[in-house]
């Protein structure tokens, strides 16, 4: 049996990341002041517009790269509802975080969809059998 060490680095790293996470949550403050902080968000969107876009575009080509895309941006909508949700003060503010936590958990949603539905082989690249 050939080890695949990506495999291993990778399970690795999950178990050395849950120390961190308690070291996190023992040394962090509760507040903090955050430079750019418009910058930020900004960012996450432009990364959830940019990623619709090309999974979109890939989708109607049919080009099977539409899934890679499609499950980075379903990853990308679900950071900015975490961030949404745990950034909100109380009261209005968090209605409407978990409001826009919704609307992405759906693009999430369909973007996983889109990322599992579609097995067929595309126009640009070779069928699973290795025929083009």
């Amino acid at each position: 049996m050939r080890t695949n060490w990506t495999l291993i680095l990778l399970g690795a790293a999950a178990v050395l990341l849950v120390p961190w996470m308690v070291l996190l949550g023992l040394t962090l403050p509760a507040n903090a002041e955050v430079r750019h902080w418009s910058l930020a968000w900004i960012g996450l969107d432009v990364l959830m517009a940019t990623g619709c876009a090309t999974t979109a575009l890939l989708g109607l080509r049919r080009d099977s790269r539409s899934r890679l895309t499609a499950s980075a941006t379903a990853s990308v909508a679900v950071l900015d509802a975490w961030f949404d949700l745990t950034t909100a003060a109380s009261g209005s503010a968090l209605l409407q975080a978990a409001g826009s936590a919704v609307a992405e958990a759906a693009l999430a949603g369909l973007c996983v969809f889109l990322a599992l539905r579609d097995r067929r082989p595309s126009r640009v690249g070779a069928s699973p059998e290795g025929h083009s």
